[in-house]
C-alpha cells in the first residue's frame, strides 16, 4: 500500500516515481516484481483518477494506492480519505479503476459482464465496489460504526456511455456508482459531494489505524443467520467442549484472561458442528469471533451453508494464513476448525516480504485471539508440511506461559454411529495396534468389496437411484490433469483396465456440467468424478466408494506402500520415506470413514482385494445387487 495526497502522487506521476514505488511495493507484498499488465494499469489508470481529483480541487485528499482489505488478499485500487464537506467527519471513497472501452452483462447473470480482453465472464464492476465498501465495513473498525462514511465508486475512464450502458442493469447505491469517461465531470461533482478541499492526512490515519475485527452489524446478521439456521442438538462430549469454550470466554472477558482449548476427535464425532454452534451463540453475545480452517473446500462450503442468504456472513470464514498481520487478541475467540491442517508457516511466494518471519502458524493463529480454540483428528494429517496436532499446539501455547484446555470426543456421527467400524478401519491400516480383523456387521454400518470399479459404480449408481448420496474417491495414484480444452469433456485421468473416469475438477470453476472442486463433496453432479483425498476430507456422504490404488498393497500378511506409485506432487523427493507411509495411510483413513451409511472397496491389485474379501466374508460382500 502506498499513500500521498493526490498533488504529490500526481508529481510523482510525472517524474515516474509514484510506479516505481509501486513496483517496489509489490515486490516487497508478492516476492517478485509486477506483471506488464499490472504495471500498465497503474500507468494509465491512476492518472485519470488524480487528474479528476485535481479537476476537482481536491489535491490535498489522500489517496491509499494498492489498499489491502483486512484478513484477505484483495486489493482495492485506491481509497479516497478526506473530510466530509457537509459534516466534517471522516468520508473515504473506494474506487475501481477498469481501462475497458466496452463491457456488456452475461447473458444468464446480470453480476457478471462480457469484456474482450477475458475469455470468461468477470465481476460487474458496480458489484465489486460494492463488495469492497462492504467488506472495509465490516472488518475495520475506523468505519464499522460509521458506515455511512464509505462510498464506492467505479471508474472506467475509457468507456463511452454506449460501450457499458447495459452495466447499469445492476443497482447502484451509495456504495456502487459507475461513471464513464463521459461522465467525468459527473464524477468529479461527486467527489465534491463527499471530500472537502482540506487535508485528508487524518482521515486517512484513522482508517490505517482501524482495528480488525467483525463489526457489530456483521455479528447482528451471523447470528440471525445461523439461528436460523441451526439445528444441532450436542450430546455429551460435544456438550461439555461447547460449555468449556464459553467458560474460557466468560473468565476471560472478566479477568483480563487467555487460555488454549483444544478440541480432539476422530471423523464424524462433530467438531464442525461444536465450532457452528460456538459461532451463533458468540454472536449472540456480541463476541467478536472468526471461524478458519487450511481447506478452500471446506471453507468454501462453510461459507456457502452458513452465508448462502447473507454474502456477508460468508466473510466471517477464513483461513489460517489470514491472520499473519492480525492485531495480538483483536478477537474474543478464532476458531480453528480442521486444525490438523496447520502449516509449518503462512508465508508463501504471494506474503509481503516484511511478512516473511520464521514464526509459527499456530502462534499467530494463538495470538489473534484471547480464546483460541482448536478443533482437529490427528489421523488426518495427509500433506507434508502439516503439524497440526496436540502436543505442538500445547508446545506453542506453553511456550507463551498459557495453559490448554482439552476435551476428546469419542462418539462419532458419521459411518451410522458405528464404532465397530471405525476400530476396524484404524486396524486394518495399523494405525491402532492389534492387526487386521474380520468386519463383523453391526447393524450400523454396511461394508462391501468389488471385484471391479465398474461395479462398485454400477452400485453407487443403484444406491443414487433409491435417493441416496454417493461418492467416489481414490488414493492420489494417477496424475491429475490441471488445464482444460474450453468445449471439451474432463479427460479420464483414473485408468483402470478399461474403465476410465475423470479426478474431480481443479480449481474454482465448474467444467462440462461438474461442479468446482470446492463443492465436489455436496453437489449432486460430483458423481460422475472421482474425488481425492484433498476435496473429501472433512465432508461426509450417504455411500463411499474407495479405491484402493497401488501405492497400498497388501504382501506377506502386512502392507506395503510403494511411494514410486504415488502421484501426489506434495511428495517431494526430500520428504522422508517414514513420513510419506504415514501420510498414504491416513489418506485411506480419511477416505474410508466419510461414508454415513455405508462403503464400498476397491483395490487395483488383486492380492489385497483377495485379503479385504477375506476380512469382509459376510453377504455384503457378495451381495452387491441387494
Amino acid at each position: 500500500m502506498l499513500r500521498e495526497s493526490a498533488a504529490a502522487a500526481l508529481a510523482q506521476v510525472h517524474s515516474k516515481d509514484l510506479f516505481l514505488r509501486l513496483t517496489e511495493n509489490f515486490a516487497n507484498d508478492h516476492g517478485h516484481r509486477p506483471g506488464a499488465s499490472e504495471a500498465k494499469s497503474w500507468e494509465r489508470s491512476l492518472p485519470a483518477l488524480l487528474n479528476v481529483l485535481m479537476e476537482a480541487g481536491l489535491s490535498d485528499v489522500h489517496v491509499l494506492f494498492e489498499y489491502q482489505l483486512p484478513l484477505t488478499s484483495k486489493r482495492a485500487d485506491a481509497i479516497l480519505a478526506g473530510v466530509h464537506p457537509k459534516t466534517g467527519e471522516p468520508s473515504y471513497v473506494v474506487v475501481e479503476l477498469k481501462q475497458w472501452s466496452q463491457a456488456e452483462p452475461d447473458e444468464d447473470d446480470a453480476l457478471l459482464c462480457r469484456v474482450d480482453a477475458y475469455s470468461r465472464p468477470v465481476l460487474n464492476p458496480i458489484e465489486q465496489v460494492r463488495g469492497y465498501c462492504d467488506y472495509l465495513v465490516s472488518f475495520n473498525g475506523a468505519v464499522a460504526e460509521h458506515q455511512e462514511r464509505v462510498r464506492g465508486v467505479a471508474y472506467l475512464h475509457n468507456a463511452t456511455e454506449f460501450g457499458i450502458a447495459g452495466l447499469s442493469a445492476v443497482e447502484q447505491n451509495e456504495r456502487a456508482q459507475l461513471f464513464s469517461e463521459e461522465r467525468r465531470g459527473h464524477l468529479a461533482e461527486y467527489l465534491k459531494s463527499l471530500l472537502a478541499p482540506t487535508s485528508g492526512s487524518v482521515a486517512a490515519d484513522e482508517l490505517l489505524a482501524g482495528k480488525v475485527r467483525p463489526s457489530r452489524q456483521l455479528i447482528t446478521v451471523a447470528a440471525q443467520e445461523i439461528r436460523d439456521r441451526e439445528q444441532f442438538v450436542l450430546l455429551d462430549e460435544q456438550r461439555v467442549a461447547y460449555e468449556l469454550v464459553m467458560r474460557s470466554v466468560n473468565r476471560a472477558v472478566r479477568a483480563d484472561h487467555k487460555e488454549v482449548v483444544v478440541i480432539t476427535g476422530g471423523p464424524g464425532t462433530g467438531k464442525s458442528v461444536i465450532a457452528l454452534s460456538l459461532l451463533g451463540e458468540l454472536y449472540r453475545q456480541g463476541r467478536t469471533a472468526l471461524h478458519a480452517t487450511g481447506s478452500a473446500s471446506f471453507t468454501k462450503t462453510m461459507r456457502k451453508v452458513a452465508g448462502a442468504r447473507k454474502r456477508e456472513v460468508q466473510d466471517l470464514f477464513k483461513y489460517f494464513n489470514s491472520f499473519i498481520t492480525a492485531e495480538r487478541n483483536g478477537l474474543d475467540v478464532l476458531i480453528c476448525d480442521e486444525a490438523h491442517r496447520i502449516r509449518h508457516t503462512s508465508a508463501n511466494r504471494y506474503t509481503r516480504a516484511e511478512h516473511r518471519t520464521n514464526k509459527p502458524q499456530v502462534e499467530e493463529l494463538i495470538d489473534a485471539a484471547r480464546v483460541p480454540v482448536f478443533l482437529l483428528d490427528e489421523y488426518q494429517v495427509v500433506r507434508p508440511g502439516e503439524m497440526g496436532r496436540v502436543e505442538e499446539i500445547q508446545a506453542a501455547a506453553a511456550k507463551k506461559g498459557l495453559g490448554c484446555q482439552f476435551v476428546s470426543l469419542d462418539s462419532q456421527f458419521r459411518n451410522g454411529g458405528s464404532d465397530a467400524y471405525l476400530r476396524w478401519v484404524v486396524r486394518l491400516l495399523g494405525l491402532q495396534g492389534g492387526g487386521a480383523i474380520p468386519w463383523t456387521p453391526d447393524g450400523r454400518m454396511q461394508l462391501r468389496v468389488a471385484d471391479t470399479p465398474q461395479e462398485m459404480e454400477d452400485f453407487l449408481q443403484t444406491r443414487r437411484d433409491q435417493g441416496y448420496s454417493a461418492r467416489m474417491s481414490a488414493g492420489y495414484c494417477w496424475k491429475w490433469t490441471t488445464k482444460y480444452k474450453p468445449g471439451f469433456d474432463l479427460p479420464a485421468d483414473v485408468v483402470i483396465g478399461d474403465w476410465a473416469r475423470p479426478w474431480n475438477v481443479y480449481g474454482d470453476r465448474g467444467v462440462a456440467g461438474a461442479p468446482p472442486a470446492a463443492l465436489w463433496a455436496t453437489d449432486p453432479a460430483g458423481f460422475g468424478q472421482v474425488g481425492c483425498v484433498y476435496t473429501a476430507q472433512g465432508f461426509e456422504y450417504d455411500w463411499s466408494g474407495v479405491i484402493i490404488g497401488p501405492d497400498l498393497l497388501w504382501r506377506n500378511g502386512s502392507w506395503n506402500i510403494e511411494r514410486s506409485a504415488s502421484k501426489d506432487p506434495a511428495f517431494k523427493k526430500s520428504t522422508p520415506g517414514t513420513l510419506v507411509d504415514q501420510l498414504i495411510l491416513n489418506t485411506y483413513k480419511v477416505l474410508l470413514t466419510r461414508g454415513m451409511v455405508g462403503t464400498i472397496l476397491y483395490s487395483t491389485d488383486a492380492e489385497t482385494r483377495q485379503k479385504l474379501r477375506e476380512l469382509v466374508r459376510t453377504s455384503e460382500a457378495v451381495a452387491l445387487s441387494g
